[in-house]
Protein backbone atom coordinates (compact mmCIF):
# COMPACT_ATOMS: atom_id res chain seq x y z
CA UNK A 1 0.00 0.00 0.00
CA UNK A 2 1.19 3.33 -0.94
CA UNK A 3 2.01 5.63 2.18
CA UNK A 4 0.09 8.50 2.39
CA UNK A 5 1.87 11.50 3.84
CA UNK A 6 0.33 15.57 4.83
CA UNK A 7 2.21 18.42 3.38
CA UNK A 8 1.33 22.10 4.24
CA UNK A 9 -2.94 20.84 4.09
CA UNK A 10 -2.57 18.20 1.28
CA UNK A 11 -2.38 13.91 1.26
CA UNK A 12 -0.17 13.05 -1.28
CA UNK A 13 1.64 9.44 -2.01
CA UNK A 14 5.57 9.53 -0.01
CA UNK A 15 7.05 10.29 -3.18
CA UNK A 16 5.45 13.31 -4.35
CA UNK A 17 5.87 15.43 -1.23
CA UNK A 18 9.03 17.72 -1.76
CA UNK A 19 10.27 21.00 0.08
CA UNK A 20 12.76 23.54 -0.74
CA UNK A 21 15.94 23.14 -1.08
CA UNK A 22 15.88 26.88 0.52
CA UNK A 23 13.65 25.92 3.78
CA UNK A 24 15.27 26.91 6.78
CA UNK A 25 15.01 23.09 7.96
CA UNK A 26 16.68 21.88 5.34
CA UNK A 27 20.08 25.06 5.60
CA UNK A 28 20.04 25.93 9.68
CA UNK A 29 17.75 22.81 11.48
CA UNK A 30 15.59 25.94 11.90
CA UNK A 31 12.08 23.58 12.75
CA UNK A 32 10.44 21.34 15.24
CA UNK A 33 8.98 18.24 15.56
CA UNK A 34 7.02 16.26 17.43
CA UNK A 35 5.73 12.46 17.77
CA UNK A 36 2.74 11.02 19.44
CA UNK A 37 2.04 7.18 19.68
CA UNK A 38 -0.63 5.54 17.57
CA UNK A 39 -2.57 2.38 19.98
CA UNK A 40 -5.66 0.73 18.58
CA UNK A 41 -5.76 3.15 15.52
CA UNK A 42 -6.11 6.18 18.08
CA UNK A 43 -3.76 8.42 19.65
CA UNK A 44 -1.88 8.25 23.21
CA UNK A 45 -1.80 11.44 25.33
CA UNK A 46 -2.55 13.64 22.26
CA UNK A 47 -3.42 16.73 24.69
CA UNK A 48 -0.08 16.72 26.26
CA UNK A 49 1.97 16.39 22.80
CA UNK A 50 0.15 19.22 22.01
CA UNK A 51 1.31 21.35 25.11
CA UNK A 52 5.04 20.44 24.54
CA UNK A 53 4.40 21.64 20.08
CA UNK A 54 3.27 24.42 21.03
CA UNK A 55 6.27 25.02 23.89
CA UNK A 56 8.58 24.13 21.51
CA UNK A 57 7.00 26.71 18.43
CA UNK A 58 7.07 29.18 21.35
CA UNK A 59 10.54 29.15 22.50
CA UNK A 60 11.83 29.44 18.98
CA UNK A 61 8.90 32.13 17.85
CA UNK A 62 7.77 30.04 14.82
CA UNK A 63 3.98 30.56 14.41
CA UNK A 64 1.72 27.58 14.56
CA UNK A 65 0.65 26.86 10.87
CA UNK A 66 -2.24 24.93 12.24
CA UNK A 67 -4.75 24.50 15.25
CA UNK A 68 -4.62 21.90 17.81
CA UNK A 69 -7.78 21.22 16.19
CA UNK A 70 -6.57 20.98 13.10
CA UNK A 71 -3.62 18.84 14.01
CA UNK A 72 -5.94 16.07 15.88
CA UNK A 73 -8.54 16.21 12.33
CA UNK A 74 -4.84 15.80 10.35
CA UNK A 75 -3.56 12.86 12.50
CA UNK A 76 -6.52 10.72 12.36
CA UNK A 77 -6.88 11.08 8.16
CA UNK A 78 -3.21 9.99 8.26
CA UNK A 79 -4.16 7.11 10.62
CA UNK A 80 -7.26 6.14 8.55
CA UNK A 81 -5.62 6.71 5.31
CA UNK A 82 -2.48 4.70 5.94
CA UNK A 83 -4.39 1.65 8.04
CA UNK A 84 -2.46 2.65 11.19
CA UNK A 85 -3.08 0.22 13.86
CA UNK A 86 0.00 0.33 16.29
CA UNK A 87 3.29 3.21 15.60
CA UNK A 88 3.50 6.94 15.73
CA UNK A 89 2.69 9.85 13.70
CA UNK A 90 5.00 12.42 13.18
CA UNK A 91 4.98 16.29 12.39
CA UNK A 92 7.72 18.71 11.66
CA UNK A 93 7.23 22.18 11.53
CA UNK A 94 9.78 24.35 9.43
CA UNK A 95 10.18 28.36 9.70
CA UNK A 96 10.04 28.35 6.29
CA UNK A 97 11.73 29.27 3.12
CA UNK A 98 13.97 32.32 2.67
CA UNK A 99 16.98 33.33 1.08
CA UNK A 100 19.89 31.85 3.16
CA UNK A 101 20.23 34.01 6.03
CA UNK A 102 20.96 33.81 9.44
CA UNK A 103 17.96 36.44 10.57
CA UNK A 104 14.87 35.20 9.07
CA UNK A 105 12.72 37.66 7.47
CA UNK A 106 9.49 38.73 9.30
CA UNK A 107 6.96 37.57 6.62
CA UNK A 108 8.00 34.13 6.45
CA UNK A 109 5.26 31.34 6.66
CA UNK A 110 6.37 27.70 8.12
CA UNK A 111 5.79 24.77 6.49
CA UNK A 112 4.43 21.63 8.20
CA UNK A 113 4.16 17.79 7.11
CA UNK A 114 3.43 14.82 8.86
CA UNK A 115 3.24 10.89 8.43
CA UNK A 116 2.97 7.53 9.83
CA UNK A 117 5.16 4.81 10.55
CA UNK A 118 4.46 1.04 11.93
CA UNK A 119 5.71 -0.07 15.35
CA UNK A 120 4.80 -2.57 17.83
CA UNK A 121 4.87 -1.16 20.89
CA UNK A 122 2.50 -3.37 23.32
CA UNK A 123 3.97 -6.39 21.99
CA UNK A 124 7.47 -5.57 22.12
CA UNK A 125 10.27 -8.30 22.89
CA UNK A 126 12.53 -6.13 24.11
CA UNK A 127 9.89 -5.80 27.05
CA UNK A 128 10.68 -9.41 27.95
CA UNK A 129 14.31 -9.72 27.75
CA UNK A 130 15.22 -5.87 28.25
CA UNK A 131 17.66 -4.11 26.47
CA UNK A 132 21.12 -2.65 26.75
CA UNK A 133 22.63 1.05 26.80
CA UNK A 134 26.19 2.21 26.06
CA UNK A 135 27.31 5.45 27.79
CA UNK A 136 28.28 8.40 25.54
CA UNK A 137 29.17 11.80 26.20
CA UNK A 138 26.21 14.24 25.68
CA UNK A 139 27.69 16.92 23.10
CA UNK A 140 23.82 18.50 22.47
CA UNK A 141 23.47 22.23 22.50
CA UNK A 142 22.22 24.09 25.65
CA UNK A 143 18.36 24.15 24.76
CA UNK A 144 17.72 19.79 25.00
CA UNK A 145 14.00 21.20 25.98
CA UNK A 146 13.15 21.97 22.59
CA UNK A 147 11.94 19.27 20.25
CA UNK A 148 14.01 20.90 17.46
CA UNK A 149 15.64 18.67 14.81
CA UNK A 150 18.70 19.38 15.30
CA UNK A 151 19.65 15.83 16.37
CA UNK A 152 22.86 15.30 14.70
CA UNK A 153 24.71 14.46 18.49
CA UNK A 154 21.90 12.28 18.96
CA UNK A 155 22.96 10.42 15.59
CA UNK A 156 26.45 10.17 16.54
CA UNK A 157 25.70 9.05 20.03
CA UNK A 158 22.92 6.12 18.86
CA UNK A 159 25.31 5.22 16.07
CA UNK A 160 28.01 4.56 18.47
CA UNK A 161 25.77 2.79 20.83
CA UNK A 162 25.18 0.49 17.80
CA UNK A 163 28.16 0.02 16.77
CA UNK A 164 28.82 -1.47 20.51
CA UNK A 165 25.61 -4.02 20.35
CA UNK A 166 23.83 -1.53 22.15
CA UNK A 167 19.79 -0.74 21.64
CA UNK A 168 20.22 2.98 23.02
CA UNK A 169 22.93 5.48 23.43
CA UNK A 170 22.66 6.33 27.37
CA UNK A 171 23.95 10.00 27.46
CA UNK A 172 26.47 11.64 30.53
CA UNK A 173 27.12 15.50 30.54
CA UNK A 174 30.80 16.61 31.54
CA UNK A 175 30.09 16.50 35.35
CA UNK A 176 29.38 12.58 34.87
CA UNK A 177 26.09 12.53 35.54
CA UNK A 178 23.48 11.03 33.16
CA UNK A 179 20.75 13.55 31.08
CA UNK A 180 19.23 11.08 29.18
CA UNK A 181 18.92 8.35 26.91
CA UNK A 182 19.27 9.46 22.42
CA UNK A 183 15.24 9.38 21.82
CA UNK A 184 13.94 8.61 25.29
CA UNK A 185 14.37 9.27 28.95
CA UNK A 186 15.78 7.37 31.45
CA UNK A 187 15.35 6.06 35.68
CA UNK A 188 16.77 3.85 37.55
CA UNK A 189 15.40 2.38 40.87
CA UNK A 190 17.53 1.55 44.10
CA UNK A 191 15.09 -0.64 46.68
CA UNK A 192 11.68 1.12 46.23
CA UNK A 193 13.15 4.37 45.19
CA UNK A 194 13.05 6.23 41.43
CA UNK A 195 14.98 8.81 39.97
CA UNK A 196 15.29 10.64 36.96
CA UNK A 197 17.34 13.72 35.78
CA UNK A 198 14.89 16.60 36.85
CA UNK A 199 12.93 18.84 33.89
CA UNK A 200 14.93 21.84 32.98
CA UNK A 201 17.01 22.93 29.64
CA UNK A 202 19.15 19.94 30.59
CA UNK A 203 16.60 17.35 28.87
CA UNK A 204 13.42 17.09 26.79
CA UNK A 205 10.52 17.06 28.50
CA UNK A 206 9.64 13.68 27.90
CA UNK A 207 5.12 13.01 27.41
CA UNK A 208 5.71 9.14 28.38
CA UNK A 209 8.10 10.41 31.51
CA UNK A 210 5.22 12.99 32.67
CA UNK A 211 3.50 10.31 33.03
CA UNK A 212 5.25 8.03 34.79
CA UNK A 213 6.28 10.45 37.03
CA UNK A 214 2.37 11.23 37.84
CA UNK A 215 1.59 7.48 37.54
CA UNK A 216 4.30 6.73 40.61
CA UNK A 217 3.02 9.37 42.49
CA UNK A 218 -0.88 7.90 41.66
CA UNK A 219 0.33 4.53 42.66
CA UNK A 220 2.24 4.90 46.15
CA UNK A 221 5.73 4.17 43.93
CA UNK A 222 8.62 6.57 45.27
CA UNK A 223 10.10 9.00 43.32
CA UNK A 224 12.06 11.51 43.01
CA UNK A 225 13.89 13.85 40.29
CA UNK A 226 17.51 14.04 41.36
CA UNK A 227 21.00 14.53 39.48
CA UNK A 228 22.79 10.86 39.35
CA UNK A 229 26.18 9.89 37.75
CA UNK A 230 27.10 6.96 35.57
CA UNK A 231 28.34 5.46 38.18
CA UNK A 232 24.87 5.20 40.47
CA UNK A 233 23.25 4.01 37.23
CA UNK A 234 25.66 0.71 37.04
CA UNK A 235 25.22 0.25 40.50
CA UNK A 236 20.97 0.89 40.44
CA UNK A 237 18.99 -2.43 41.36
CA UNK A 238 16.68 -1.59 37.93
CA UNK A 239 16.87 0.87 35.02
CA UNK A 240 14.38 1.79 32.47
CA UNK A 241 13.38 3.93 29.83
CA UNK A 242 10.39 5.76 28.64
CA UNK A 243 9.28 7.27 25.17
CA UNK A 244 6.17 7.31 22.95
CA UNK A 245 6.98 4.06 20.66
CA UNK A 246 8.77 2.45 23.54
CA UNK A 247 6.27 3.04 26.59
CA UNK A 248 8.34 1.72 29.16
CA UNK A 249 11.34 -0.64 28.46
CA UNK A 250 13.32 -2.43 31.06
CA UNK A 251 17.74 -1.53 31.12
CA UNK A 252 19.38 -5.19 31.83
CA UNK A 253 22.58 -3.50 30.69
CA UNK A 254 24.87 -0.65 30.73
CA UNK A 255 28.03 -1.12 29.22
CA UNK A 256 29.47 -4.17 30.29
CA UNK A 257 27.91 -3.69 33.85
CA UNK A 258 24.39 -5.98 34.29
CA UNK A 259 21.57 -4.40 35.82
CA UNK A 260 18.85 -6.09 37.90
CA UNK A 261 20.66 -9.76 37.24
CA UNK A 262 20.72 -9.26 33.44
CA UNK A 263 16.77 -9.57 33.71
CA UNK A 264 13.63 -6.83 33.51
CA UNK A 265 13.34 -6.16 37.73
CA UNK A 266 9.97 -6.25 39.03
CA UNK A 267 9.12 -2.61 39.42
CA UNK A 268 9.64 -2.28 35.75
CA UNK A 269 7.23 -4.90 34.62
CA UNK A 270 4.73 -3.50 36.82
CA UNK A 271 5.23 0.14 35.70
CA UNK A 272 5.05 -0.98 32.16
CA UNK A 273 1.80 -2.51 32.79
CA UNK A 274 0.34 0.73 34.65
CA UNK A 275 1.62 3.10 32.08
CA UNK A 276 -0.05 0.51 28.97
CA UNK A 277 -3.34 0.79 31.02
CA UNK A 278 -2.57 4.76 30.93
CA UNK A 279 -1.91 4.94 27.54
CA UNK A 280 -4.85 2.98 26.51
CA UNK A 281 -7.33 5.48 29.33
CA UNK A 282 -5.86 8.32 27.06
CA UNK A 283 -6.80 6.93 23.46
CA UNK A 284 -7.82 9.54 21.50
Amino acid sequence: MTRIVFLNGDYLPADQAKISIFDRAVNFGDAIYEVAGVLDGKLVDFGHHMQRYFNSLDKLEIPSPLSQQQILEAFRKLIELNRLDEGLVYMQVTRGVAERDFVWPQDIEPNVFMFTQPKPSVENQAAETGITLASTADIRWARRDIKSVNLLAQVLAKKAAADAGAYEALMVDGEGCVTECGSTSFFIARGDLILTRPLSTDILPGVTRRAVVELCTKHGLRLVESRFTLDEALQADEAFISGASSYVLPVVKIDEQEISGGKPGELTRQLRQIYIDYARASLL
